[in-house]
């Protein structure tokens, strides 16, 4: 769905790369804030794996912020996202959702690696969602599956100024497949997914929801979108 997704990057092939999104919400009936919690921005200095994070209120009534990290291992990223909770701005929210995916070979083409993984930034909006596939998917022919995929990341094509990122999440979670897209302006991820409606690939698509939509935050923002 991006124009970099055909491009290989032998990097990308030789190293693990591993991404988490965790959603949280306001809590009304938190209590008042630990004073020695550090600033988001002083627990941010400290890890690496921080991508961005999101404000995705008013899309949601469940959500107000996102927090999506990525790294090597499974197990830095947990203890990244525990340092990152302690902070001042976000110990007093609620989790909503969270989901933990790898790279591993895209079903439509080995070469895809995630705009992450390529060291692509963060564009302006990002919507996550989770997807599973039929049960019959994974019994059909090769090449049948390969014709519907094939469609598919044709019509991704005619939107190169969006990023995709998928990830498997077998066995990480009660999904297959997680996927983040990116963009400058969300008008692009509005008409990308009803572009990507029309393919026969979408017969096989069983679960897809929650989505989480949301604008790029400074971490000096954050405060303001959960207060």
């Amino acid at each position: 769905m991006s124009s970099a997704i055909d491009t290989p990057v032998p990097s990308a092939a030789e190293t693990t790369h591993y991404a988490l999104w965790a959603v949280f919400r306001r809590d009304p009936h938190a209590a008042a804030g630990d004073s020695s919690a550090p600033s988001l921005a002083d627990a941010a200095a400290g890890v690496s794996s921080l991508r961005g994070v999101y404000d995705v209120s008013g899309l949601r009534a469940d959500a107000d912020i996102l927090l999506w990290l990525t790294g090597t291992t499974a197990d830095g990223l947990q203890a990244d996202l525990r340092t990152l909770r302690r902070s001042a701005e976000l110990a007093p929210l609620l989790p909503t959702w969270n989901a933990l995916g790898v790279h591993r070979d895209a079903e439509f083409s080995r070469d895809h690696s995630p705009a992450y993984a390529r060291g692509l930034p963060p564009l302006g909006w990002v919507t996550v969602y989770p997807f599973v596939r039929s049960y019959e998917w994974y019994v059909l022919p090769a090449a049948e599956r390969g014709e519907m995929l094939a469609e598919h990341g044709l019509k991704g094509r005619e939107y190169p100024q969006v990023q995709s990122n998928t990830v498997a999440s077998f066995a990480l979670g009660d999904y297959e497949w997680l996927l983040a897209l990116e963009a400058d302006d969300p008008i692009d991820l509005v008409d990308l997914m009803r572009h990507l409606r029309a393919t026969e690939a979408r017969r096989h698509v069983r679960e897809e929801v929650p989505f989480f939509t949301g604008r790029l935050l400074a971490l000096d923002e954050v405060a303001e979108v959960v207060r």
